[in-house]
């Protein structure tokens, strides 16, 4: 990971990873730590899948431990600027499709909170980046990952 790199995010999402941070280092670190003690009491380490298992898991919450450490400590959390006439890291964006009018809409989040399923898209995604900066009612060609491009027009920034 590069240790310089600014993670943007917002609020809401910065608090999240702290939440997160907390409950691997207070609930999942312990869980693990017991299960290696478990484990260890079944006798031979050199042939103990318990045991192998439970240090994989524990090299795995340590590793998300030390990123979102990383993240938290480079976070740049981006203020609500109230301007709802500029796509923008932290606003949700509505679009239609043209001509057909399908609607979608998404929030711009750093890469750090980015959760499609959640409606979530990063900063750094082909679709945010393509409407970053665009306004209100302005026509956008969205890529699409077949090498397409879709036409959009923007129906609303919250």
């Amino acid at each position: 990971m590069d240790m310089n790199k600014e993670f943007p995010m917002t609020k809401s999402g910065y608090e999240q990873l702290q939440e997160e941070l907390e409950h691997l280092k207070v609930v999942k670190r312990p869980e693990v730590v017991e299960k290696i003690k478990v484990a260890r009491s079944f006798g031979d380490l050199s042939e103990n899948s318990e045991y192998d298992a439970a240090k994989d898991e524990q090299g795995f919450v340590e590793q998300e431990i030390t990123k979102i450490e990383d993240m938290l400590r480079h976070a740049k959390i981006i203020e609500d600027s109230n301007n709802n006439n500029v796509v923008q890291i932290g606003k949700t964006v509505t679009f239609k499709e043209l001509p057909d009018g399908d609607k979608e809409s998404y929030q711009i989040v750093g890469s750090a909170e980015a959760d499609p399923f959640e409606g979530k898209i990063s900063n750094e995604s082909p679709i945010a980046q393509s409407l970053m900066g665009a306004k209100l009612k302005d026509s956008v060609n969205v890529p699409l990952p077949n090498g397409n491009e879709m036409k959009v027009e923007i129906v609303s920034i919250d």
